[in-house]
């Protein structure tokens, strides 16, 4: 038989491995976890950052791991890898400040929305927060939150926030993805729904043609 499908798939990268952190920015003693993604047949997987291995993450069965206390030093760049293999990068930031930055550990995706929350070390209370991108003021928050309703890759940039009174936060770089290919429908729920063997981020991957059908390569799984 032969079935037209329709793929809305999200890439976040070239690469079928990913380095899926907690958090982004942090403050001092509080944890951050990383999973490695894509790496179920590797070896001697392992978490890096610009200096070192991460002594707890790597060559465990469970691909996830996490630095249970950090501190100012573990700021940097991290990844997953594996012989030659590797993943992603991403950004921590570990603060010693009084406000940091919430935000999505996955990249935002264009017409999709996205939210921004100011979080304060000194209380759990929601606080008016200015928020910033590329240090111009775009919203304020009274509840401590900013939302965009609908990003486009104008909204790509350094963002920031700061509570009057109490500090600001370190920045981070706010990705705006394209989407991969047109047309409507929740790839994850069709492919649970038809018993795809493979996870879907490598059936998005596989199917890089927005006009694959089911005439072609996805027959194979039905």
């Amino acid at each position: 038989r032969i079935l037209n499908i329709s793929l809305h798939c999200v890439s976040f990268s070239d690469s079928s491995f990913q380095i899926i952190p907690s958090r982004l920015q942090l403050f001092e003693y509080e944890s951050v976890s990383f999973t490695c993604e894509g790496f179920n047949n590797s070896p001697g997987w392992k978490v890096r950052n610009d200096r070192e291995i991460v002594s707890r993450c790597s060559n465990g069965t469970v691909k996830t791991c996490s630095i249970d206390y950090a501190f100012p030093s573990d700021t940097g760049k991290y990844w997953c890898e594996s012989g030659p293999e590797k993943s992603n990068t991403v950004n921590i930031t570990v603060s010693t400040g009084s406000v940091i930055l919430e935000s999505s550990v996955y990249p935002a995706v264009e017409g999709d929305a996205m939210s921004l929350y100011c979080k304060s070390k000194m209380t759990s209370s929601n606080l008016t927060a200015e928020f910033y991108k590329d240090n111009v003021l775009v919203g304020t928050g009274y509840d401590g939150k900013l939302k965009i309703q609908k990003v486009s890759k104008s909204h790509e940039g350094l963002y920031k926030c700061k509570i009057h009174g109490v500090g600001e936060s370190p920045e981070s770089w706010m990705v705006i993805r394209l989407k991969s290919s047109t047309g409507g429908g929740n790839i994850n729920s069709w492919l649970h729904s038809h018993s795809c063997p493979i996870p879907a981020v490598h059936c998005c991957s596989y199917f890089s043609n927005p006009t694959a059908t089911a005439g072609g390569q996805i027959s194979k799984y039905l």
